[in-house]
């Protein structure tokens, strides 16, 4: 059976972390490793790790999330790969949902979750409840719900490590974050993979934590900024994917 390594970035973020990692215990059935790669937390996060046996990187600053991202996908060993968000939490069966639709068909590259922040297509349409009632709502194996995009939020992105072989790393151009995620959809596109979103598969997300500490005014800039590196790189805008 396929391993998963869960590769799940972190900063100053201890009380997130905890219970992402509960509800990754809690409700995953099938093999997996977590990997935390920690950008030089101050709140406990090195010892928690420790204590709780999760396998580390830890680094000595904010490395800024893509390449806190990189880091954990170098030391992966599983067959297929996943990034997640430290603020999420996930819920019966979110991961066999996933490598369901992910195994369906050769040319899937790469597929994510329906989530209640996000945007996009996988931000749920109905008003939240609760994380276990959407689970129960979504949570059902479904082929029918599933259904192709041109981006997935890097909420949470799983693909296989052939795939990850061939695309490579996240671009660490996008530093500290925002639009890292489209441009790793993008050459999974490029190389002729879909992107599936599993609309049998909800995870709960609380929503941009980190960036939010920074001001309102620094995130917009940092959006901006990172938008026009993408229209550089690509001679695209990335808002015609949303």
């Amino acid at each position: 059976m396929q391993l998963t390594s869960i590769i799940i970035p972190t900063y100053n973020g201890l009380s997130l972390l905890r219970a992402c990692v509960a509800s990754i215990r809690k409700h995953t059935a099938v093999p997996y490793e977590i990997i935390v790669v920690d950008n030089g937390s101050t709140d406990g996060t090195l010892a928690y790790c420790r204590r709780m046996k999760l396998k580390l990187v830890a680094m000595p600053v904010n490395v800024g999330f893509p390449a806190a991202c990189n880091y954990g996908l170098r030391f992966a060993s599983g067959d297929v790969l996943m990034l997640l968000n430290n603020d999420t939490i996930v819920t019966p069966n979110w991961l066999p949902n996933l490598l369901n639709c992910l195994n369906s068909a050769e040319d899937v590259g790469m597929v994510g979750p329906m989530t209640n922040y996000a945007s996009g297509k996988q931000k749920i349409r109905e008003k939240f409840t609760t994380t276990m009632k959407m689970a129960k709502k979504y949570n059902h194996v479904n082929p029918a719900r599933w259904q192709q995009t041109d981006r997935l939020v890097g909420v949470c992105m799983l693909f296989t490590r052939e795939l990850f072989e061939k695309v490579g790393l996240m671009d660490e151009r996008f530093s500290p974050g925002h639009f890292e995620d489209d441009d790793l959809c993008y050459r999974v596109r490029l190389a002729g993979y879909r992107l599936l979103i599993a609309g049998d598969c909800f995870i709960y997300h609380r929503g941009s934590v980190s960036y939010r500490k920074q001001g309102r005014q620094k995130l917009k800039r940092l959006v901006k900024r990172n938008r026009q590196k993408f229209i550089d790189k690509w001679g695209v805008d990335p808002h015609r994917f949303i």
